[in-house]
Parts: C-alpha cells; structure tokens; sequence
C-alpha cells in the first residue's frame, strides 16, 4: 500500500507542473465575456490542486483501517487527468 500512495502521488505533484500552465490559460475563457459557463471552467480547473492535497491527506489517513476507501480516495485527481486527456483527444 505504501509504494502505491508514494508513486501515485509523486506523479500528483508531477501533474502539477502541467497544471499550473493550464491553469494560467483558462482564463483567457473570460475573453469573450463572464457567464457561468467560463467561471465553473476555471473553477474546475483550480480545484485540482484541492482535491491532489485533500486526496492526499486522507488517503494516508485511512490506509491502515480502510484500505479500498483509500484507495479510491487516491484515485480522485485522475478524474481531472482522465477529462483532460479525453478533451485533448476529442478536440484533435
């Protein structure tokens, strides 16, 4: 369990990098104007960072007693990895 959480969140942190490019992008989304629609855009994307630490914390809390609750509370931030990446195929 513990290699898992260590690699997993070695890449988390790694995402980060990528992330913060991105994140300083979505706000050209406000060019055309603000509407609910760009503000839950850039409010999706500035939580990634919430849930990699939340995921983080909770995960290593509850990996003794509740394993499989650990598990996929770790499994959270590739919901985002998982959008984007189907996002960046469907618009090629």
């Amino acid at each position: 369990m513990k290699p898992y959480l260590i690699i997993s969140q070695i890449l988390y942190v790694l995402s980060l990098i990528p992330w913060f490019v991105i994140w300083g992008l979505s706000f050209m989304s406000f060019d055309n104007g603000m509407n609910v629609a760009n503000v839950s855009f850039v409010l999706a994307i500035s939580l990634y960072p919430v849930v990699v630490i939340t995921g983080s914390i909770l995960s290593w809390v509850f990996r003794v007693k509740k394993r499989r609750f650990a598990v996929l509370i770790n499994l959270l931030p590739m919901l985002w990895i998982i959008v984007f990446f189907s996002f960046m195929v469907l618009n090629n």
